[in-house]
């Protein structure tokens, strides 16, 4: 009687165990579910603006935010005039969609940390002393604090090159139509159509400025403050000067598209006069060693060999 009275007793205490088990699962489970309900209730009661934030995507959820932090804590770091810089090197790249003031601020201190810490990692597995390692992070660190500016600077000489080459075709289009009759701001519109690239956007800027009521020099010297390009400032500057002497417009365009393409033609023959010194590297490094070998070498055989017969 005593074993079968003892497995009765397991059998009842695993039953009872089974039960509570069943019991808790179904009750977690319950409580899981009222959870889930009470925070879809409580999200359905929120006001408008908590479920807009809600709503938003994680990159204006998180990483706006996390923007913003870095971008505080770089306008602590610059000096009080680099905005103002950074809004210059700006207007001479074309202020492109996605760049701004605040965006580089923050792209540099991100730059900062992140060079700071990659390049901490990779020095510390090298041989190095701790002392070295410090400084060649804090070398990494900087490039990657000054790579916006870096950046910025190449986009505005990129643009200031075809701002360059398509300058002097854009004023004897201007020229052109002055002459045969079209007002300022008609020839400008026409050279704005029929051009393409950076030039043409500064052109349609200028006739946007003019058509809302900025008067024709103001908006001329705003072009010229835009640039870094010395010609463009020189026919800005003319223009601005025809207009308060009273000089006819198209007499100063037909001086400027002269000036402008005797300019392209030096330019080009400036390039053509430093071929033969650029050529002259790798003249000396690559070409006259394989040639002095291809020519010199079969003789430096023949006399190697004649000398080691004797």
């Amino acid at each position: 009687m005593s074993p079968m009275l003892l497995a009765g007793a397991l059998l009842l205490v695993a039953a009872i165990t089974l039960s509570l088990s069943v019991i808790g699962v179904v009750t977690s489970e319950r409580r899981g579910v009222a959870r889930s309900v009470a925070a879809i209730q409580a999200i359905d009661s929120a006001p408008d603006v908590l479920k807009a934030e809600l709503e938003l995507p994680f990159v204006e959820r998180v990483i706006g935010p996390l923007g913003d932090r870095f971008v505080d804590i770089g306008r602590k770091m610059v000096r009080a005039d680099t905005a103002q810089k950074l809004q210059y090197r700006l207007n001479i790249a074309g202020n492109p969609p996605s760049w701004d003031v605040s965006r580089i601020i923050g792209l540099k201190v991100l730059g900062l940390g992140v060079f700071a810490v990659l390049g901490f990692l990779y020095f510390l597995g090298l041989d190095w002393s701790f002392l070295r390692v410090i400084v060649a992070t804090g070398l990494a660190a900087g490039f990657g604090y000054v790579l916006p500016n870096v950046l910025l600077y190449n986009a505005g000489q990129k643009r200031e090159k075809l701002m360059r080459n398509s300058l002097p075709d854009a004023i004897d289009l201007l020229t052109v139509s002055v002459e045969a009759g079209l007002g300022f701001d008609s020839a400008v519109a026409r050279v704005a159509k029929n051009t393409t690239g950076p030039l043409s956007q500064e052109f349609n800027r200028l006739l946007q400025e003019m058509q809302i009521g900025v008067g024709r020099a103001e908006a001329m010297r705003s072009m010229a403050m835009r640039s870094s390009l010395p010609d463009l400032k020189s026919f800005c500057l003319s223009m601005v000067q025809a207009d308060a002497l009273g000089i006819p417009i198209g007499r100063v365009l037909r001086i400027q598209s002269q000036e402008m393409r005797v300019k392209r033609r030096q330019r080009a023959e400036e390039k053509a006069q430093q071929v033969p010194v650029r050529i002259m590297i790798p003249l000396v490094m690559f070409i006259l060693p394989c040639l002095f070998i291809v020519i010199l070498g079969p003789a430096g055989l023949q006399i190697a060999e004649t000398f080691s017969n004797r």
